[in-house]
């Protein structure tokens, strides 16, 4: 009995010694693995608990300004006061809402443009028992088994959303929800704008003084574009895109390839759009420091940023101010006489046609305004994106064409007569001029003379009564050579959306005579600028242009920058004729303004600039806004023009589409006209008189 308890006492401490063994050897891996992360891995878990992450944020700057010619601004950048949001990386959802409905009591923010989806969103974030209740049981049964995904779920609650339950987002709510889609619309830690239009310096005032209790919020000066001379060349200067727009969705991933934010504003029509690269700047750089957490360890700024570069524009302002007065006063005029009312535009392009520089491009359109009453509207892009038949003003061309082709010579007369060309209405000019050369051709804008040159070219030979057989080619070669002129081809001038006109799909021998005198293919104002520049220069079709230069920011003391760039003419090809034969046009274009019974000369002769140029006046079918008037027959008028005709320093281009109904009307073309060159002439001498009197004092 005894050995037994004796036995029994010492298999206890047995037990507990294998027990106390395996505690030692847990213990044992136990520090040798403690041991091995801290010594193998120790400066791992040290670098990651101690990582940061460096994060550049790009701020935009103010665009470069725009100034004319003579430096006087044109489009300037006026300073807003703006409230603005900066996302950090931790912040919640929960913490954004609060601070939306914070700032939502100092500040006025309409919420007229929140989208339904928007609403729906934000009804559910602020609902959240209500948005819960609207799935059932049995759905909320398939959510549990899986059946249905949190995306279907949260539709399901977006569909069943009623009105009555949208109404109750309103007044404060609905501003709550406004400002709640600025601060989701930017990046984490990139300032987003919430507010820059119509900030009252209260609300600015508050907002500051209110900071620390806004987490993100700041207050800052912003700009939006601001326009001088009112809407006087509005629509070529351009557009620019809005903060709450940003970059347009077609244009996305290109401008963000080129390191633009989302909500960056850019330039949107033409000369905005065509030299953004040039006004938009370089952006300021920022570089925060964050840990692991997202919260920001350190700012550094890393470049300060630049304000874009300025643009000179060839254009004068004061020059490009008369000349849509002129314009307006003109049409108002017109439109009070008969056989008008279907006039509604003019256009006028005035170009050194030496240099390509545009020195007014102007248009004007007649409309209706958002109360229907009729206003006079800014159509200057028309002079580039619309095309007419533009009539006689073309024939120096065909003039020229002919001598190149050999049809006619120089000095080469034809018999104007009305032509009797079989199964055709009889065909003439506006009078019987009888047997006469080129000059007088161009003078009295004989049509008979241009049909008789390019039957000729044709391989025709017109017999009174007969049919006249053509070879078409001549069509080719009319075109080719008039886009040698710049007619019926893109000009190259520096803005989006050019046109190269349209040429009549149909090919007879009527419409190959209609061609040569302008009343079959269409033309822009523009095409008949450089047409014109081309003709007064002795032969170079010169690109138009409407930049002159591209400047650093201007100064501190207001005046223009350093040049960048310097915009030189630039030649797009020469005609391929003698000397000779242009001058021989530009002399028949003098004659029509300054000769007998030119065409031009009861509006022009004797001004002491001496002028050049061609009329036009071509039967047409309108197409304007009215639809219902489609297809009614009008007339367009046109003017071609250079001066002085010894010494072109200025070259015209005036275009009058559906300028009146039937035989006869107002002469719109020569009554702009003349009192476009007459202020380009006036202003150049007040300015040299002005000139004068400042050196002598």
């Amino acid at each position: 009995m005894n050995n037994k308890k004796k036995k029994k006492k010492e298999h206890v401490p047995f037990r507990l010694n294998i027990l106390f063994f395996v505690v030692f050897l847990l213990f044992s891996v136990l520090i040798l693995r403690l041991g091995e992360l801290q010594i193998v891995f120790g400066d791992d878990f040290k670098r990651e608990i101690e990582r940061t992450e460096d994060i550049t944020v790009n701020n935009p700057v103010p665009r470069g300004k725009m100034f004319d010619r003579n430096g006087k601004i044109i489009v300037d950048n006026k300073p807003l006061n703006a409230i603005t949001y900066t996302k950090y990386q931790q912040t919640t959802q929960k913490e954004m809402l609060e601070t939306a409905g914070r700032l939502a009591k100092i500040i006025d923010m309409t919420g007229k443009k929140v989208p339904i989806r928007d609403k729906k969103d934000f009804w559910i974030l602020t609902n959240p028992k209500p948005a819960k209740a609207k799935i059932t049981e049995k759905e909320w049964a398939s959510y549990k088994q899986k059946k249905l995904t949190d995306k279907q779920i949260y539709q399901l609650q977006l569909d069943r959303i009623t009105e009555d339950d949208l109404k109750s987002i309103s007044g404060e709510k609905l501003e709550t929800l406004a400002i709640y889609r600025q601060f989701n619309s930017g990046y984490a830690l990139t300032p987003q704008i919430v507010k820059n239009v119509n900030v009252t310096d209260k609300e600015y005032a508050i907002v500051s003084e209110n900071l620390e209790n806004l987490p993100g919020v700041d207050t800052t000066t912003d700009w939006e574009r601001s326009y001088v001379f009112g809407d006087t060349l509005k629509s070529i200067l351009g557009d620019v895109t809005t903060s709450e727009s940003g970059i347009p969705k077609e244009q996305l991933q290109n401008y963000m390839a080129r390191d633009y934010s989302r909500n960056d504003r850019v330039g949107k029509s033409y000369l905005e759009l065509k030299y953004e690269d040039v006004l938009h700047g370089q952006k300021a750089k920022v570089k925060n420091v964050t840990d692991k957490t997202g919260h920001i360890l350190s700012t550094e700024v890393v470049s300060e940023g630049k304000r874009g570069k300025d643009l000179v524009l060839t254009v004068d302002m004061d020059l490009q101010k008369k000349v849509e007065d002129i314009i307006e006063e003109e049409m108002w005029s017109a439109k009070q006489k008969p056989n008008t009312s279907l006039l509604d535009r003019a256009f006028v392009v005035l170009m050194d046609p030496h240099t390509g520089e545009v020195i007014s491009l102007a248009g004007k359109q007649i409309g209706k305004d958002k109360k229907g009453h009729t206003v006079m509207n800014d159509f200057a892009g028309g002079n580039i994106t619309t095309s007419y038949n533009v009539g006689s003003a073309v024939k120096g061309a065909t003039i020229l064409t002919g001598y190149k082709t050999g049809a006619i010579q120089p000095g080469s007369t034809q018999l104007d007569e009305p032509l009797r060309i079989a199964s055709s209405p009889v065909m003439s000019s506006w009078r019987t001029f009888g047997r006469i050369n080129d000059l007088r051709a161009l003078q009295v804008s004989s049509n008979v003379y241009m049909w008789k040159t390019v039957i000729a070219m044709a391989g025709g030979q017109y017999r009174a009564g007969q049919p006249l057989p053509l070879d078409y080619s001549a069509f080719d070669t009319l075109r080719q050579s008039f886009s040698q002129f710049g007619l019926g081809t893109r000009t190259g001038i520096d803005l989006p959306n050019e046109m190269s006109g349209f040429p009549g799909p149909e090919r007879t021998p009527g419409l190959l005579l209609f061609l040569a005198i302008g009343q079959y293919d269409t033309y822009t104002p523009i095409q008949l600028a450089q047409y014109v520049s081309t003709i007064a220069n002795g032969g170079n079709r010169i690109q138009p242009h409407m930049v002159k230069e591209i400047r650093e920011p201007e100064m501190e003391n207001n005046e223009l920058g350093p040049i960048v760039e310097e915009i030189q003419p630039k030649v797009l090809n020469r005609l391929d004729m003698k000397e000779s034969w242009i001058k021989r046009v530009q002399e028949g274009f003098r004659m029509v303004m300054q000769v007998g019974d030119g065409t031009a000369v009861s509006h022009f002769k004797n001004k002491p600039y001496n002028p050049a140029g061609k009329t036009g006046t071509a039967q047409a079918f309108y197409y304007g806004s009215d639809k219902s008037k489609y297809g009614t027959p009008v007339m367009n008028l046109s003017l071609v023009s250079f001066a002085p005709a010894d010494n072109p320093e200025v070259a015209m281009a005036v275009v009058v589409p559906w300028a009146y109904q039937g035989n006869s009307g107002p002469s719109l073309n020569n009554l702009i006209g003349k009192r476009v060159l007459d202020a380009y002439f006036d202003l150049k001498k007040e300015r040299q008189a002005k000139e004068k009197n400042t050196t002598e004092q």
